[in-house]
């Protein structure tokens, strides 16, 4: 029986988040940014740029880092959606529609699409997940106006798509063309820098600042990592700090929702086992994401042609998690906003 909004807010009413996430330690996550440059120094200054030539390789290196980094919090996102019965009968119809979408766009779509026209939607659809985030988290710290803060996300995701453009299609493309996709992300972080000095007048206090210049050099320290080559790094730099801004909110949720009484099997489990709460998400969906990526694709392979005789290739990496990642990027956009029953176990400190 799907659940209505009425019940739903009944239950917030009769919940109070007891662990609240603090600001400042989602601040702290940014010291990510000087340490990937003061690395970057470093090497390209004492080590002859010894890292830089062992991990700028093929773009198949790339996507594995992002499988490793990535996956483990695209899990962490679908255990808690569809872990939790009540999320899932509340945002059932848009999830059946939405996975429609993506077996029509994606699926039968890829029969008739360019590869490169469906990599960079993707890639579209990427940057703007991880960096709505990261300007959401800020948006109430910063205080700007509607189109002041649009102006900032939109400046930086249109930034940032050139630059994952220009690091993953760096093997397909003609010089002149990187060198074009190189102008055009310069120009969009110049002009991020004279948005930010304006925005930044608006912006009532000095913690408030520091947030706002903090989403600004996401983007400016990647797009200075990708002209040193340093390409590995220059997607460490937001996906880290987009990765573990996640968890700290799954795991402040799962905390207000089952630490007092265990509401789903999976920490009912963890309960009978003695786990502690705060290690539960991160220690299944670290473990699922390796099994699936180094295991997953075989025992899918081996088991249809056992049981049928024919080969399914890449169903877990490409079909699964590829799914997985794109019902993430849609979810997350309205699963965490004001109202939603996710909120109801969120709170936020200083």
């Amino acid at each position: 029986m799907a659940i209505s909004n009425m019940q739903v807010g009944q239950a917030a009413a009769a919940t109070a988040p007891e662990l609240a996430i603090s600001f400042r330690l989602l601040l702290a996550i940014y010291s990510i940014i000087p340490l990937c440059l003061l690395i970057q120094f470093v090497d390209a200054n004492y080590a002859h740029a010894y890292l830089r030539q062992a991990l700028s390789s093929s773009p198949k290196h790339f996507i594995l880092l992002l499988i490793i980094i990535g996956t483990p919090h695209i899990i962490s996102s679908s255990m808690l959606l569809f872990g939790n019965g009540e999320y899932w009968h509340y945002y059932k119809f848009r999830i059946i529609a939405m996975s429609l979408a993506i077996i029509v766009v994606f699926g039968f779509g890829s029969l008739f699409l360019p590869y490169q026209l469906l990599f960079v939607l993707v890639a579209i659809w990427t940057i703007y997940h991880v960096l709505k985030q990261q300007h959401g988290v800020a948006r109430g710290v910063c205080r700007l106006s509607s189109w002041q803060f649009y102006l900032q996300l939109w400046l930086s995701i249109a930034a940032g798509v050139f630059i994952y453009l220009g690091i993953f299609l760096k093997n397909s493309l003609l010089p002149e063309q990187l060198e074009s996709i190189r102008v055009i992300a310069g120009v969009l972080c110049a002009a991020l820098v004279i948005s930010s000095l304006y925005c930044l007048r608006s912006v009532p206090t000095a913690f408030g600042k520091t947030f706002l210049w903090a989403n600004s050099l996401l983007v400016l320290a990647s797009f200075y990592l990708y002209l040193q080559q340093y390409y590995i790094l220059a997607i460490l730099v937001p996906r880290l700090v987009h990765d573990i801004t996640a968890y700290i909110f799954y795991i402040s949720h799962d905390y207000n929702r089952h630490h007092r009484q265990p509401r789903n099997f999976l920490y009912r489990t963890a309960r009978n086992l003695h786990l502690n709460i705060f290690i539960v998400l991160p220690l299944l969906s670290f473990g699922l994401a390796i099994f699936l990526q180094e295991y997953g694709d075989y025992l899918v392979n081996w088991l249809s042609e056992f049981l049928f005789g024919v080969q399914i290739k890449r169903a877990i990496t490409l079909g699964l998690l590829g799914y997985l990642a794109l019902m993430h990027y849609y979810t997350e956009a309205f699963t965490w906003k004001s109202g939603s029953p996710y909120r109801q176990f969120i709170a936020f400190k200083k």
